[in-house]
């Protein structure tokens, strides 16, 4: 089964993650960055837009079966490889030339919540889905890296208490907390008011590129200094 597809329609390119849930792992890793390299061929793109062909979710983070399954074989190696792997998909996000905007045409939740705030913008359905992210609950704390660009998406106070809670929250909360540019009525308008925003970015790649850099140097050099020091000796999950 495809983790993944893309399509250009006129300057805004689309990917549609294809693959239910969505979950994350070496599969998602290897499809998502080898269809940003295309993209990024294709100068004719100007933005990226990126939804899913499920009907409950966008993306409900980790795929915790394979990762469970690698810490029963005792594959460390495996699960450090696969964290620095969703590291460069954050960073090359978070570095892309053109605008990436998250469609959130279901539940965004754990990293693939993660994911969407590395994104430069975020627009959600309000009739169906929930961002949240529950690792409170599930016991796998934020690694440095990802509270640096959660931060940059979400206003600290808010942030706070998504982390400490692991409340799930619509789409128009988060919208009126200006995580959101809009939360829309169905996945209709939904995906209407994506590509009308996506299309009315018509930057220079360069520019746009240098940008991003200098806003997010910070963020990177955190992923980069920061976060081999918890992906290294596996300090990813607690039980107490």
């Amino acid at each position: 089964m495809s983790v993944l597809e893309w399509k250009k329609e006129e300057s805004v390119a689309v990917i549609t993650l294809t693959n239910g849930e969505n979950r994350h792992n070496p599969d998602f890793v290897a499809a998502f960055l080898g269809a940003l390299d295309e993209i990024e061929k294709d100068l004719g793109v100007s933005s990226v837009v990126i939804l899913s062909s499920d009907a409950k979710s966008w993306s409900q983070g980790i795929d915790l079966t394979w990762i469970m399954g690698k810490m029963q074989q005792k594959d460390v190696q495996g699960i450090r490889n696969f964290m620095y792997g969703i590291n460069n998909v954050f960073k090359r996000v978070l570095l892309y030339p053109v605008p990436v905007i998250a469609c959130l045409n279901g539940h965004a939740a754990a990293n693939g919540a993660i994911l969407a705030c590395a994104c430069d913008f975020r627009l959600m359905r309000a009739d169906k889905g929930f961002f949240f992210f529950p690792e409170i609950d599930i016991g796998i704390p934020f690694l440095p890296g990802m509270i640096a660009f959660l931060k940059k998406a979400i206003p600290y106070d808010t942030f706070n208490e998504m982390a400490l809670t692991g409340k799930r929250y619509t789409a128009k909360e988060m919208a009126a907390r200006g995580v959101l540019v809009k939360a829309c009525d169905s996945e209709e308008v939904l995906i209407a008011e994506t590509m009308a925003f996506a299309k009315s970015f018509q930057k220079k790649r360069g520019v746009f590129g240098e940008m991003k850099r200098r806003l997010h140097a910070g963020i990177v050099e955190i992923i980069e200094k920061e976060d081999p020091k918890v992906i290294e000796p596996l300090k990813l999950f607690w039980k107490d």
